[in-house]
C-alpha cells in the first residue's frame, strides 16, 4: 500500500511538470521547428541528468542495453510524432491523440506484462479518455487524417515506452540511468535530422523557454520512471490524465483560456477516473 502511495505522488509530480514542459512547446513552437523543441528538450534535459548521476554516484553502464534501446526509441518516435502533431493540428487534437497511451497500455499490457487485464480499470481509464475529449473538443478537417494517424501513433508510443520502463523497473535499473539513454537517443537522433533541416538559431530571450523546456521534461521524466517502478501500471495510466487538469488550470492563468460545461464535465470524470485507476 506504502509503495503504491508513492506511486501516485511520483505521477502527481511527474503530469504537473509535463504541464509546465507542454506551456514551454506552446511557448517555443512560435520561434523553432517541432524537430528543434525535441532537440532542445532533450539536450538539455541530458545536461541535467548526467549532472544528477555525477552527483549521486551513479553508474550509466547497463546490462540490459536492449532493453533501454527499445524504451529510448519508442520513447523518441512518440515525442516526434507527437511534435508533428502539435505542429499540423489543434493542439486539443494533438494532446487528445497523445492521451489515448493509457488505452494502448490496457491493450497491451497482457501481450507485454503478461498479467491478465482487469476490465474495470480499463472501463474506468475508458470513462478519462471520455473526460479528455471532453475538455479538448477535438475536430479533424479532410486535410488532416495523416497528420491525426500519427498524432494517434504517439499514444501507441508512449504507451509501449512506459511498459518498457516497468520491464526496466523489474531489473532494478536506476530511474536516472533509465532517463540518460532516452534523452541520449532523443538527443542524436533529432540532431541527426536537424542535419538535413533549417535551423532557427535561438536569441537570448529564448533561452529562459528553453532551459524551462528542458528542466520540466527532465524532473517529469524523473518522476514518471519512479512511479512506475513503484506503482500499477493502469492506475498510473489513469492518474496521467492529471496533465490536463494542470493545463488547464495553467490556461486559465497564463493563456487567458475559460472553461464551458462540457471542459467542466470532463475534469469531473477526469479525476473520478484517476482515484479509481490507482487502486488496484
Amino acid at each position: 500500500m506504502l509503495s503504491l502511495h508513492k506511486g501516485v505522488l511520483w505521477m502527481v509530480i511527474a503530469t504537473l511538470f509535463f504541464a509546465l514542459m507542454g506551456t514551454c512547446v506552446k511557448l517555443g513552437a512560435i520561434y523553432f521547428s517541432e524537430t528543434e523543441l525535441v532537440f532542445y528538450r532533450s539536450f538539455i534535459s541530458l545536461f541535467f541528468v548526467i549532472l544528477i548521476a555525477k552527483s549521486k554516484n551513479i553508474n550509466l553502464g547497463t546490462q540490459y542495453i536492449r532493453l533501454h534501446l527499445f524504451r529510448s526509441f519508442m520513447g523518441f518516435f512518440s515525442l516526434l510524432a507527437f511534435f508533428y502533431a502539435i505542429s499540423k493540428l489543434p493542439l486539443s487534437t494533438a494532446i487528445s491523440l497523445n492521451h489515448t497511451s493509457p488505452l494502448f497500455i490496457g491493450l497491451l499490457i497482457p501481450f507485454i506484462l503478461n498479467k491478465k487485464l482487469k476490465k474495470w480499470l480499463f472501463f474506468i481509464i475508458c470513462v478519462g479518455l471520455l473526460g479528455i475529449f471532453l475538455i479538448l473538443k477535438p475536430t479533424f478537417n479532410n486535410q488532416s487524417y495523416l497528420a491525426g494517424f500519427i498524432g494517434l501513433t504517439s499514444g501507441f508510443g508512449a504507451a509501449l515506452s512506459y511498459l518498457f520502463i516497468i520491464k526496466l523497473s523489474q531489473r532494478k535499473e536506476p530511474d536516472i540511468r533509465t532517463v540518460f539513454y532516452f534523452t541520449s537517443i532523443s538527443t542524436i537522433g533529432s540532431g541527426i535530422i536537424l542535419l538535413f533541416k533549417d535551423i532557427h538559431p535561438p536569441q537570448i530571450n529564448h533561452f529562459w523557454i528553453l532551459i524551462g523546456l528542458g528542466l520540466s521534461a527532465t524532473i517529469a521524466q524523473i518522476a514518471l520512471t519512479k512511479a512506475y517502478r513503484v506503482g500499477n501500471a493502469l492506475g498510473n495510466a489513469g492518474l496521467s490524465y492529471l496533465t490536463v487538469i494542470f493545463s488547464t488550470i495553467i490556461g486559465l492563468i497564463w493563456f487567458k483560456e475559460y472553461l464551458d460545461w462540457q471542459s467542466s464535465i470532463g475534469i469531473i470524470l477526469i479525476i473520478i477516473s484517476g482515484i479509481f485507476a490507482s487502486k488496484k
